[in-house]
């Protein structure tokens, strides 16, 4: 190579080598002006969440000025409002947690006037009353009166409901495992269950005349069985059928709890001719014709009043609704989904492989149905071949299997609702809301639901829980009281069935 060609690869290695070099610095630069502006933007952030709290969270009145002290001005509610709602997730929880930490009891507080309250236990009845009424002033967390405030301006009420959900999903991810956080979605629950007490909210029967917007909510909402289409809703509000809901004046146009039901002959067992029937939508209702009140669907609408107690007030305002309308109808039942079951049977299909025990949940002929529709060998194949069907719905297209399948998935059905418990309480939610209100356990239905969302929660089984409205009471407090769950001879039977196969 001659000098000159050396002298050119070298220049140009050098020209490589420092725009390389300015390269790695520009990168330099924007790594350090990323990570300031990072840094200043989280700076800013928390200023600007002191600064709301500072303003919004009116300093705690003392006793004695508890009554004298004026309110805040709205604004400060509005302005806190304002900014949780442009915050993201991540920011809420950072906020919410400062609130709950900051803005608490004032714990040296609450300690003197515990202590004493004990010197003063020697003192007469009305110093000990006092110390006792300051004690508990001092045990309200200030951001109580926070809320308070917010809950008396416009859509005060729902930004709290809305607040309470986001407070439920942190606790329920497991993001924050604070007892301060814990403390303020106590407090908020305590304050929305005074709120949405039965004697605060209205019935409204929801009708075809309704207003839109409220029709347009019942079939967002509807959380049982989902309306289809505008011509769906309209059956569902039609003729032989009520849905009624639960609405609060503070939350105008936003029912909270909706109650669908069907006006029929007899107490239904599928649900397929109460929501896909459409024979009945123009015609006029004979009322010699409706003998029973079917509760088919009942849905909670906002997450944020969870723990608080309204669909179990419903059901009673609604009875008494259609006593007064059909004074010769007396009998009451809910068609119930079974949530959970099909998830249940996974798992006892496999605890029973893993113990050796298969052969104890189908009798010896619904296993060799089995082995004889799917190929399988008998034992342990037989198993995973049944395990595979129920996981995916196949066996919903063998009316052999279905034949076959009945009486064993009826009797496990029996058991999990009625034998498997969650600190003594029934382990299925809805069939420990409707126990709580006092219905007895007293059918259960197959293939009451062929739907592929009902053939995959529950196998397509439902199950009736009457109410007998003379015993409600009693039941309520012998399954609150002492954990024993009503339920007639049918389901009783099934049970004992599901026992003498397991040897239970």
């Amino acid at each position: 190579m001659t000098p000159f060609h050396l002298s050119t690869a070298a220049r140009s290695l050098l020209k490589y080598y420092r725009h390389r070099a300015v390269l790695k610095t520009v990168q330099r630069l924007r790594v350090w002006e990323f990570r300031n502006m990072y840094l200043c933007s989280s700076i800013a952030w928390h200023n600007s969440m002191e600064e709301i709290l500072k303003k919004t969270v009116a300093t705690f009145p003392s006793y004695e000025m508890r009554d004298k002290s004026p309110p805040p001005p709205e604004s400060n509610s509005l302005e806190f409002m304002h900014f949780y709602k442009s915050l993201e997730k991540d920011q809420k929880l950072e906020f919410l947690e400062k609130l709950s930490y900051d803005f608490g009891v004032d714990h040296r507080w609450a300690s003197d006037l515990a202590a004493k309250l004990l010197d003063t236990q020697v003192r007469d009845v009305a110093t000990i009353l006092q110390v006792e009424d300051r004690l508990r002033y001092s045990l309200t967390p200030r951001y109580r009166q926070l809320l308070t405030h917010i809950s008396r301006v416009q859509s005060g009420v729902k930004f709290l409901v809305d607040l309470s959900a986001d407070l439920i999903e942190l606790a329920s991810t497991k993001i924050t495992d604070s007892p301060h956080m814990r403390d303020l979605n106590s407090n908020l629950k305590g304050l929305l269950s005074e709120w949405f007490s039965v004697g605060l909210l209205r019935l409204e029967r929801i009708t075809w005349q309704s207003p839109c917007e409220i029709l347009q909510k019942i079939s967002q909402y509807e959380a049982v069985h989902p309306v289809r289409n505008w011509t769906d809703i309209k059956r569902r509000v039609g003729p032989y059928r009520r849905c009624y809901a639960f609405t609060h004046a503070s939350m105008p146009g936003e029912p909270l709890v909706v109650l669908h039901v069907a006006l029929t002959e007899d107490i239904a067992n599928n649900i397929q001719g109460i929501v896909r029937e459409f024979s009945t939508l123009d015609t006029d209702e004979d009322v010699n014709k409706i003998n029973a009140a079917i509760f088919y669907s009942i849905s909670s609408t906002q997450a944020g009043l969870q723990g608080v107690e309204l669909g179990n007030y419903l059901i009673k305002r609604v009875v008494r609704e259609l006593q007064s309308e059909f004074p010769h109808n007396a009998q009451f039942s809910s068609l119930s989904p079974i949530p959970g079951f099909s998830l249940w049977l996974q798992g006892a299909l496999g605890q029973h492989r893993k113990e050796g025990r298969a052969i104890e949940l189908l009798s010896e002929q619904e296993w060799m149905e089995v082995e004889d529709v799917t190929g399988a060998a008998p034992g342990a194949p037989a198993l995973e071949a049944l395990r595979r069907l129920i996981s995916t719905s196949e066996w919903i297209r063998s009316d052999r299997l279905i034949r076959a399948l009945e009486p064993a998935l009826m009797r496990l059905c029996a058991w999990y609702l009625y034998g498997e418990k969650r600190r003594g309480y029934a382990l299925n939610p809805v069939a420990n809301f409707h126990l709580q209100n006092g219905a007895t356990m007293w059918r259960l239905n197959w293939q009451a639901d062929t739907s592929p969302r009902g053939i995959a929660s529950s196998c397509g089984i439902m199950v009736n829980y009457r109410y007998f409205l003379e015993e409600t009471s009693t039941n309520s407090a012998t399954y609150l009281q002492n954990k024993v769950v009503k339920a007639s001879e049918q389901v009783m039977g099934l049970v004992s069935q599901f026992q003498k196969n397991s040897k239970l």
